[in-house]
């Protein structure tokens, strides 16, 4: 149980950082109450049943995650610290996934099988709503998921993917590479678009 509540600490914790910027405890009670964090407790709960082996308690605190938070979240998924939805509307994400710590997941995100392949996400990620990552794709550390994509294949860590079907558009490190913008003497920018 002891777990099951720092897990919880942390996923709030996460959720304050990404919604207000920051967690001292008047963000946190605030967070609470914020949508998708009853379900990301419940799924907590629904965790630590299966993990006790109490069955009965899994299936109930399962169908309490989709009364209070509108999604389903398969009852083997398991998520590492920080799991966040930030809001929980129409999320679906299948029992056999397996993610990281620090999953931000936005409402009407898919995270399914296809023939009986599912992902594998790592950890700091940030999924966009609407999205779809589908099979046995990979999700490497660092990566973004924009709005509405569709991820059929593997994302490297880093990237941040858009499209149907999702195709990268920038990795974290080609940003980092590129010159800083300088403005000339005469007051233009020297950099190159």
């Amino acid at each position: 149980m002891l777990r099951t509540l720092r897990l919880i600490a942390a996923d709030v914790r996460q959720k304050a950082t990404w919604c207000y910027g920051s967690d001292p405890l008047p963000t946190i009670l605030k967070t609470l109450a914020t949508d998708g964090t009853a379900a990301m407790v419940l799924y907590r709960f629904t965790q630590a049943a299966r993990a006790h082996r109490m069955p009965v308690l899994e299936m109930v605190l399962n169908k309490a995650t989709n009364l209070a938070g509108g999604c389903v979240i398969g009852r083997g998924a398991d998520f590492g610290p920080g799991f966040v939805l930030i809001h929980s509307n129409g999320v679906v994400i299948n029992g056999n996934v397996r993610g990281g710590s620090n999953v931000l997941i936005e409402h009407q995100v898919t995270i399914g099988a296809d023939r009986r392949q599912t992902p594998v996400l790592g950890s700091d990620l940030f999924i966009g709503a609407g999205a779809k990552i589908v099979g046995g794709v990979t999700v490497g550390d660092g990566a973004r998921i924009g709005a509405n994509a569709v991820v059929v294949h593997d994302v490297a860590p880093n990237t941040t993917v858009v499209g149907i079907p999702a195709k990268p558009v920038q990795r974290r490190e080609d940003r980092a590479a590129q010159p800083a913008a300088r403005p000339a003497a005469d007051g233009t920018n020297t950099s190159q678009s």
